[in-house]
């Protein structure tokens, strides 16, 4: 299992901004039945585990704490702070001007407890529609529901394009292969990728070509928008500035 250390943190708002400037991102940890953790990771530590683990991969946490301050506080706090947790990445946050993540939610699980999470789908092979008639692959789904043990969740579900030869061939949730002890939460006759015929020349060519302006046409609806407009909303004759 993966490890990941994390520190306990005190503060939020203008304190989450001194920890990311210090290299950390700031965190927290939830859970059923389990009393939220403010905690902090060392960002280049976070983005190389969250490579290899994504979102459905548990991962242990050690966390780490304030000595000093877990001796004031009582031993409730130092066993708390010594304990390691098994979470799975829930969500996280990025700054949508630099894309950095600012923000981490771990959450904590059972391990006999089956949970439902998303996973994502990774489309491998390659299609004759495609490769050959030089088809759209078209992906209608990208992410997909299943119900599982945390320790039994899969990584990444593989869809396999090769099947997709001709343009009405369809890859449906049904076809999917899932570990037995993994469970899919969608319509079965759903579909999954298919592969569309490419645009003709002529549909090329109309999405290239600019609309014609009918000048006649505009200054008539002009002019009639004009008569319809009420005396009081008629612009000044004295005023002929441009207006602002």
């Amino acid at each position: 299992m993966l490890e990941l250390l994390v520190k306990l943190r005190q503060g939020t708002g203008r304190k989450n901004k001194e920890i990311r400037e210090q290299g950390f991102i700031p965190a927290i940890l939830y859970g059923q039945k389990v009393k939220n953790l403010l905690l902090m990771v060392k960002a280049k530590d976070f983005e190389k585990i969250f490579k290899e683990a994504g979102e459905s991969t548990l991962v242990k946490l050690k966390i780490k704490g304030d000595e000093e301050k877990n001796k004031k506080d009582g031993q409730e706090k130092t066993n708390l702070a010594k304990k390691e947790r098994v979470v799975l990445i829930y969500d996280i946050a990025r700054d949508p001007v630099s894309d950095q993540i600012i923000h981490i939610d771990f959450n904590q699980v059972k391990l006999d407890e089956k949970i439902k999470t998303e996973i994502p789908l990774a489309f491998v092979g390659q299609s004759a529609a495609v490769e050959r008639d030089k088809g759209v692959l078209v992906k209608n789904i990208q992410r997909i529901e299943i119900e599982a043990f945390p320790q039994d969740l899969p990584h990444q579900i593989e869809v396999d394009i090769s099947s997709l030869e001709t343009f009405d061939d369809n890859i449906y949730i049904k076809d999917l292969k899932v570990p037995e002890k993994v469970k899919i939460i969608a319509e079965t006759e759903e579909v999954v990728a298919s592969v569309i015929p490419p645009r003709t020349k002529e549909e090329l060519e109309e999405l290239t070509e600019a609309p014609e302006e009918k000048v006649d046409e505009v200054e008539v609806e002009a002019k009639g928008k004009e008569e319809k407009e009420p005396a009081d909303q008629m612009p000044s004759p004295q005023k002929e500035g441009p207006k602002e």
